[in-house]
């Protein structure tokens, strides 16, 4: 969803911009095909391909993002076909380079290298508070449903969700349809990248329901109106201090007391999306802040 928003250049309702970082993900080839899988929206209906977000599977959290990278890898050349074919593009035919890779056998290959590319380039760092979001609303929904039973947790799910008996109804404006999901079944993932529940139906049996996770808003303790608040870590925002001055890796991990081994990551990041230049001076490799980095930079210090 965070790539969706980079793709067709909207804002989150709570984050606001995608930012730099997501944008600049999306001149990677594998990224962008993701991004053309975006559908326009125009008349209502958002699908994308449901090989995007596979159903987690039972097991441990920390496990899950590369389970599903494993699954979008081997998904069958038809599936993709049949999805990709699902999306509406507009009035136009599936753009060029979703039928190249798709005529390959490629598609899974390449938007399973595309979801981890924007992940590091654009999630990471920020998944350690986002993560606790989520873990918190699973823990509250468990405790719900070991109350009051899943008739209940389903029922307060969502305002457009309602369950009644052996029923649960999504209230969708853009579809009708009705599915039986008798000893099928259905997964729950709460998710801080919207405010609607959606639907996922795929014939497979890739049942889920994502739904806004609870407190999100109160929980990310993070500045909203600071583009370096919402685009940078308090690591990056160091370092990128640091680097008004050209300086190795090694000599950043020991101005700043950080280990090499996370210096190299962020200063990867950064330069990835822009904010740090990198110059090679025989064998050794010097940083120093871009235009970019300085502009963000700029945002959070008090003017003068």
């Amino acid at each position: 969803m965070w790539l969706r928003l980079a793709a067709v250049g909207r804002r989150h309702p709570l984050f606001g911009d995608p930012g730099a970082a997501a944008r600049w993900a999306l001149r990677h080839p594998d990224v962008a095909l993701i991004a053309q899988c975006q559908p326009d929206g125009a008349d209502g209906r958002t699908y994308m391909p449901d090989l995007l977000t596979p159903r987690p599977a039972p097991g441990p959290a920390t496990r899950t993002f590369a389970e599903q990278l494993a699954m979008m890898d081997a998904t069958p050349q038809e599936a993709a076909v049949h999805q990709v074919a699902t999306v509406r593009f507009g009035e136009g035919p599936v753009p060029a380079p979703l039928r190249s890779a798709l005529e390959a056998g490629e598609f899974g290959r390449r938007v399973a290298n595309g979801m981890r590319q924007f992940w590091h380039d654009a999630m990471a760092d920020e998944w350690t508070a986002i993560g606790a979001v989520l873990e918190t609303d699973i823990a509250a929904r468990s405790r719900q449903m070991a109350g009051h039973g899943i008739g209940h947790l389903l029922d307060t799910l969502h305002p457009h969700a309602s369950c009644s008996g052996t029923r649960l109804d999504v209230r969708k404006d853009a579809y009708e349809e009705t599915i039986q999901l008798t000893d099928k079944e259905v997964v729950l993932t709460p998710t801080t990248q919207g405010s609607d529940i959606c639907v996922q139906l795929e014939a497979t049996g890739d049942f889920v329901l994502f739904y806004p996770a609870d407190g999100l808003g109160a929980a990310l303790d993070r500045p909203r109106t600071s583009a370096m608040g919402r685009l940078l870590v308090r690591s990056h925002a160091t370092l990128l201090t640091d680097l008004e001055t050209a300086r190795t890796t090694s000599e950043l991990a020991a101005r700043n007391n950080l280990a090499p081994a996370t210096v190299s990551y962020h200063l990867g990041v950064m330069h990835r999306s822009g904010r740090v230049l990198r110059q090679r001076d025989r064998h050794v490799v010097r940083y120093r802040r871009s235009a970019e980095g300085d502009a963000l930079l700029g945002q959070q210090q008090p003017a003068r």
